[in-house]
């Protein structure tokens, strides 16, 4: 069982895992345009980091990874909830002690002023998905070196901040929904598909260079194309229309894993179940429930009821058997009763999904179910989620033992002293379980094998690797 919260600080230099930004004693000489990064947040935000880390590699600047070999340190924030404000203003404070030269962006940087209030010091701030702006900070506090291209190559690629066999392929930007616990529409405005052209073109360069699964990303999965109206362009000569059944079908042919995250249950997601069912793409559903009961999930502006979302998920199972189901689900949102919360209790025994993570509500400023009344004590909340997590944890515990015995195709992720570590299709990388090869050795991240399951626990497994 996994509560999710967002995640910690994080950087990067080419093509490596990221890895804390810290202050170095023993720092490099400046060269007068490196730049340091931070990265916090969502897959989403990183996505954002990517690109402007490849912008910047591409002009030839350079990247480290400490405090003190930096010319100039970049933020990118997360602001989506009051613990993740908190981080990214903590972070701003300390690039600025340790180096004294900040430039903060991403999601939190729509609150320009709180930011300058408290950091006064910082160079400047953009908003999220400002790359031009961004950019154009850099030059004017770094000067842009003379850039040789034939010596500062940067792959077609990008810079990337996952492993090499990994890669997170943002569609769209934005979201149309008005959730009453969320800001993003706020920081990232509605939604803005990108041209399903572009989408296919950056999956194939991926591929390409060796990335053997494509995790899609962006606020509204399911909505891809609303916007522009599903309007048809071209890819390879061949009209493909902006629409999520139709880019997951072209993905489908580039040969690697594509697993679906942040899709809401729209109708035509029934659609997408036989490609799975097929083999298509990988079955596998990251579906963000948030609660059960009708009137809180109302109170919430979210869509639909629970007796509509069991029916739909049987029907899933019937036409995919192998379909893994990960949600999230807030409890104690303002006004929560203790009969709703035992409905969402209910609904968790009888859905029976794979993978769940769980937030107390927390306010966040702006949002509009601040204003609502009845919030829920603290001393509630926190009984509510470990009497949530001790009911998933059973049904997690019983789907994983429910694997032993069987085998899987596993995408290696690591191998360290203790052995290969890896994912099934039913584990997405940093949220769901990992798949231990104790012992194992003979194999290299990136690399696809069978693998009998031996051993579980609530979330991970442990198998042999099925010899040939």
């Amino acid at each position: 069982m996994t509560v999710e919260t967002f995640t910690p600080k994080q950087t990067t230099t080419l093509d490596i895992p990221v890895k804390t930004l810290e202050a170095n004693s023993t720092s490099r000489p400046s060269t007068g345009n490196r730049i340091g990064f931070v990265s916090l947040g969502c897959p989403k935000n990183l996505v954002d980091s990517e690109r402007i880390l490849t912008q910047l590699r591409t002009e030839g600047y350079d990247v480290t990874n400490s405090y003190d070999d930096a010319d100039l340190v970049i933020v990118n924030t997360c602001g989506f909830i009051d613990s993740a404000v908190q981080e990214s203003l903590e972070t701003i404070g300390e690039a600025l002690a340790a180096n004294g030269k900040v430039l903060v962006t991403g999601c939190l940087g729509v609150k320009k002023d709180e930011i300058v209030e408290l950091h006064p010091n910082v160079l400047g701030v953009t908003g999220p998905h400002a790359y031009d702006e961004v950019l154009k900070q850099v030059h004017l506090h770094v000067e842009k070196p003379k850039h040789n291209p034939l010596m500062d190559l940067v792959p077609d690629h990008g810079v990337k901040l996952t492993p090499k066999h990994y890669a997170y392929l943002k569609i769209s930007e934005g979201c149309n929904h008005r959730c009453t616990f969320c800001i993003i529409p706020s920081m990232r405005g509605d939604l803005d598909s990108r041209p399903i052209g572009d989408v296919l073109g950056e999956a194939q360069r991926l591929v390409n260079a060796g990335v053997k699964e494509l995790l899609i990303i962006s606020q509204d999965t399911s909505a891809y194309g609303v916007d522009v109206k599903h309007k048809t362009a071209f890819w390879d000569g061949m009209p493909v229309k902006t629409h999520m059944q139709q880019l997951c079908e072209e993905l489908a042919k580039q040969g690697v894993w594509v697993r679906l995250h942040y899709v809401y249950p729209y109708p035509h997601v029934d659609d997408i179940i036989p490609l799975m069912a097929e083999g298509k793409i990988l079955p596998y559903l990251d579906i963000p429930f948030q609660h059960a009961n009708k009137r809180i999930l109302k109170l919430m502006k979210r869509p639909g009821s629970s007796d509509k979302v069991l029916e739909r998920i049987a029907k899933w199972r019937e036409i995919c058997p192998e379909l893994v189901i990960r949600s999230t689900f807030i409890v104690g949102f303002p006004g929560e009763t203790e009969e709703e919360f035992e409905e969402l209790l209910d609904f968790l025994e009888e859905a029976q999904l794979d993978r769940v993570g769980c937030f107390k509500y927390s306010p966040v400023e702006g949002a509009k179910a601040n204003d609502l009344p009845d919030h829920v004590p603290e001393d509630v909340m926190e009984d509510r989620l470990q009497r949530f997590m001790a009911v998933q944890a059973q049904i997690s515990a019983d789907k994983l033992q429910a694997r032993i015995g069987q085998e899987y195709l596993i995408l290696i992720d690591e191998v360290n002293t203790e052995g290969a570590v890896g994912r099934s299709y039913m584990d997405a990388p940093e949220i769901d379980g990992k798949v231990y090869l104790t012992d194992e050795f003979d194999v290299q991240p990136g690399d696809q094998v069978w693998v009998q399951i031996i051993h579980a626990d609530e979330h991970d497994v442990w198998g042999v690797k099925v010899e040939d």
